[in-house]
């Protein structure tokens, strides 16, 4: 195996920066370095197979950033040279976009999408796509294009989904970022599969243009990092007005900071008022929910000694709060169909001929029951008792964190570990049925972060998450970044070490 004399596991973007700007190391050769590991590690060794494809002009690409860098003295952007991965729904001008359908592998999008464009503007090198179910419908990493994405930290195990790719390929450094979508849950589950940061800020705060959706109220697209402070540059990169997507309006109505990153804070939990969400808990008794318990009770701890007041709170009514909250099956089919004739270049035009001619993977039950929902949501009367139903959602979720004057809530990002290719065959959990606390953010259109909370007794990593107040992705980030500081939590999976 080739070796690489550029370090590039678990490096951030600071230090990437550093190292730049004394000359030490050139974008070339930490693009190479990036490359080098996708070879070894994705397709040959643990086989991760993470990476749909890299950019075949990615070192062209990364001599022109180091020209450029020559020429002025001056990194070119706040990402200058970061070398980031794209979720296959998420648009990039010169690589192939397939939403991870089979039949759509040799489709070139004709333009960026938005908070691609912020990113390349910014200086960040796109590296290549990522894994992905056929359009993001499922928990899992099955997808027609590319069959089967494996976890890192157990090869037998799933690194969850949608986002698989992009988070796996983060964990094993094959980059240093990468991009997902998220719509309900699909950053933070995989990156509490993965011991990484996954972003899902207020929706609108990032356009969608660009990318795949499921519901389209709610889906976002942020970032999957090793830290916080990376997962804030990017966010702060990506934040703004699109008039492509007109729920990215909220962007100009939040009055984002700006700067993210200025508002972390090693000492961010001092003074801060937490809740944890038992009705969020799995049972104790529950051989896969048991582990995880037990890391949320230990980053508890961790956060009291930080300096926060952590209460703990109920909200019984969860579970139906999230049962009369789900549109799926109300909004897909016709998002997925929006989608597609925006593509005329596809060789199918409608979610309907996709299930007709079989062209996904068997192992997506959700995709199967969207092709049943009506062509038009209006044409559900349960479109409408749903939209109402989170509005009592969201309501229930800010009551309880008003009783109380807390600033954020907490819980396991999954209320299980990391499941193995053998209980999903088995249907242990079906995807409508799996027990990811992903929901609870994503159906109360409110931010959240999740964030590394330590490793099971199985080497499993496990995700704390942060729900904050509509807008408060500054705080939240604060937070998060003040109990990554205090734990240091995150771990590199063992079977991708350095080259």
């Amino acid at each position: 195996m080739a070796t690489s004399a550029v370090a590039v596991v678990e490096r951030d973007i600071a230090d990437i920066h550093r190292a730049l700007r004394a000359g030490s190391v050139s974008v070339r050769d930490l693009t190479a370095a990036y490359l080098a590991r996708i070879q070894a590690y994705d397709q040959q060794g643990p086989a991760l197979n993470a990476v749909v494809c890299t950019d075949a002009e990615a070192l062209a690409k990364a001599d022109a950033l180091d020209k450029a860098h020559a020429a002025s003295g001056v990194l070119s952007g706040p990402l200058h040279g970061i070398a980031i991965l794209v979720k296959d729904n998420v648009d990039v001008a010169g690589l192939p976009s397939s939403s991870g359908v089979a039949a759509f592998r040799d489709y070139l999008p004709p333009a960026d999408a938005h908070c691609i464009a912020r990113l390349r503007a910014a200086g960040a090198l796109l590296l290549g796509k990522t894994t992905m179910p056929d359009f993001a419908s499922s928990w899992w990493a099955y997808s027609s294009l590319s069959g089967e994405t494996r976890n890192p930290y157990d090869l037998a195990r799933d690194p969850g989904g949608s986002s698989a790719g992009s988070g796996a390929a983060t964990a094993a450094s094959f980059a240093t970022a990468a991009i997902g979508t998220d719509c309900g849950g699909s950053i933070r589950l995989p990156a509490a599969c993965n011991g990484l940061v996954g972003v899902r800020g207020t929706p609108g705060l990032v356009s969608r243009s660009g990318s795949g959706a499921l519901v389209a109220l709610q889906d976002t697209v942020g970032p999957m990092t090793r830290s916080v402070e990376d997962a804030a540059r990017l966010l702060e990169v990506m934040v703004g007005y699109d008039p492509q997507d007109e729920v990215s309006a909220q962007s100009w109505a939040a009055r984002t900071p700006p700067s993210y990153v200025a508002a972390l804070d090693r000492d961010g939990l001092r003074g801060a008022r937490i809740g944890l969400l038992l009705d969020a808990l799995g049972s104790d008794g529950d051989e896969h929910a048991a582990p995880v318990n037990a890391s949320v009770r230990a980053s508890c701890d961790a956060i009291r000694k930080a300096g926060a007041t952590l209460t703990e709170v109920r909200l019984p009514d969860l579970q139906r709060h999230i049962v009369d909250t789900s549109m799926y099956v109300n909004c897909s089919r016709h998002a997925i169909n929006s989608y597609l004739i925006t593509r005329p270049e596809l060789p199918l035009r409608s979610l309907q001929q996709v299930i007709d001619q079989r062209a996904y993977h068997p192992m997506l039950d959700l995709l199967e029951a969207c092709a049943f929902g009506p062509e038009l949501p209006e044409y559900d009367p349960q479109y409408f008792r749903r939209l109402a139903a989170r509005e009592q959602f969201a309501r229930a979720v800010m009551n309880v964190m008003a009783a109380a004057r807390l600033d954020a809530l907490v819980f396991p990002t999954v209320q299980v570990l990391p499941p193995t290719r053998a209980q999903l065959a088995s249907k242990v959990w079906t995807t409508l049925t799996f027990p990811t606390n992903t929901l609870i953010a994503s159906q109360t259109w409110l931010p959240s972060i999740t964030v590394p909370a330590g490793m099971s007794a199985q080497h499993l990593p496990v995700g704390l998450e942060f729900l904050v107040r509509p807008y408060d992705e500054a705080g939240m980030l604060r937070m998060a970044y003040a109990f990554e500081q205090a734990t240091r939590a995150r771990r590199a999976p063992q079977t991708t070490p350095e080259l």
